[in-house]
């Protein structure tokens, strides 16, 4: 398995909490004003030069919405001239125009994300808390397709839209969308307890999202579930003999990755968190050095080391490949080395 000690496979950058939707589940309680101590233009190029020193990471631009920054078009332009591969994850507003995907796409971004949490507007628009979030999820899908720029869906699985989740997946693949990203929910910023599933219904997702992933034409990953690798693992062992040579393995480029463990993110202001969910600062890129911080920081240091996971997770056969949500441990149990109180496992 990969070792995550040296550099990150994903580096996210919330390059603003800005946002004109107001959605139930936001990490970031997004508000439409711009922070006054959002990273300049320029320290984001520092920020980004100093992303590509670790090797070859996958850049996320997120926010908030990225939109709400003038200067995006040159970030996006320096992140894939510095040699990253970029990402961009837009909100769905009227920001998100024919012209802006266009501009992704000018400026080399490799793929465009956009959220999809039910399968029509009332629920989707019910969750963004903005009406017209649907039908302009479903246009700027569209556009990229229509422009040859690759895309991918993020979902966040709630009670609202836990029964919808073929519908969902319907959509995905009509979009000609390379991924769907499955959110798990943290109840952390304006996430409420009631709209997460019981550990029982995650285990009913990670089997719709298993069988699914046998002939779906799109990748499928989960994020803070990482017990859904946990999961794989114990289906393709069940299956043995009897699994295709061809199968797909959806944990292959994942395995081992969690907060803090392959996983950087960077705040509007710069701070340095294990997670976007896990709000516990172990630097500010102002002041700290971003590689420093991810390599040799207490905090960091802490989430990539099995051992000190407490519960269940410390005894589990499978602690290495999957290590629990440290978020939703956090989140729920207020100690980001706790067991995931959404698992059902019982280790051997």
């Amino acid at each position: 398995m990969r070792s995550f000690d040296d550099a990150p496979f994903l580096v996210i950058w919330e390059v603003t909490q800005a946002c004109d939707l107001a959605c139930a589940h936001c990490r970031a309680c997004a508000v439409p004003g711009r922070h006054p101590l959002e990273l300049t233009t320029e320290e984001g190029f520092r920020l980004l030069d100093t992303v590509k020193s670790f090797g070859d990471p996958l850049m996320v631009f997120t926010g908030g919405d990225p939109l709400k920054r003038p200067d995006l078009p040159a970030l996006l332009e320096h992140s894939v001239a510095a040699g990253l591969r970029t990402t961009v994850t837009p909100s769905a507003t009227p920001l998100l125009t024919a012209e802006a995907i266009s501009g992704f796409q000018r400026a080399g971004v490799m793929r465009m994300a956009v959220s999809l949490d039910g399968p029509d507007a009332a629920i989707h628009d019910g969750f963004r808390r903005v009406e017209g979030s649907f039908s302009r999820t479903l246009y700027a899908l569209d556009q990229a397709r229509r422009m040859g720029l690759q895309t991918q869906v993020n979902t966040t699985v709630t009670r609202r839209n836990l029964l919808r989740l073929g519908e969902i997946a319907d959509i995905v693949e009509c979009s000609g969308s390379r991924l769907w990203s499955v959110f798990f929910l943290v109840t952390t910023g304006r996430a409420l307890v009631q709209d997460d599933l019981t550990a029982e219904e995650y285990e009913e997702v990670f089997a719709f999202l298993y069988n699914l992933s046998k002939h779906a034409s799109f990748d499928i990953k989960t994020t803070e579930a990482q017990h859904y690798r946990r999961y794989i693992a114990q289906r393709r062992k069940a299956e043995g003999a009897a699994a295709p040579e061809s199968a797909p393995n959806p944990i292959s480029r994942q395995a081992g990755i969690n907060d803090g463990k392959g996983f950087v993110f960077i705040s509007h202001t710069g701070e340095i968190y294990p997670s976007g969910f896990l709000p516990i600062s172990a630097g500010n890129v102002r002041r700290d050095s971003l590689v420093d911080v991810y390599r040799h920081s207490l905090l960091f240091l802490q989430l990539r080391n099995s051992v000190n996971l407490k519960g269940k997770c410390g005894l589990c056969e499978y602690r290495n490949l999957c290590g629990g949500s440290r978020s939703r441990a956090y989140a729920l149990a207020g100690d980001f080395l706790a067991e995931d109180p959404r698992c059902v496992y019982q280790p051997a």
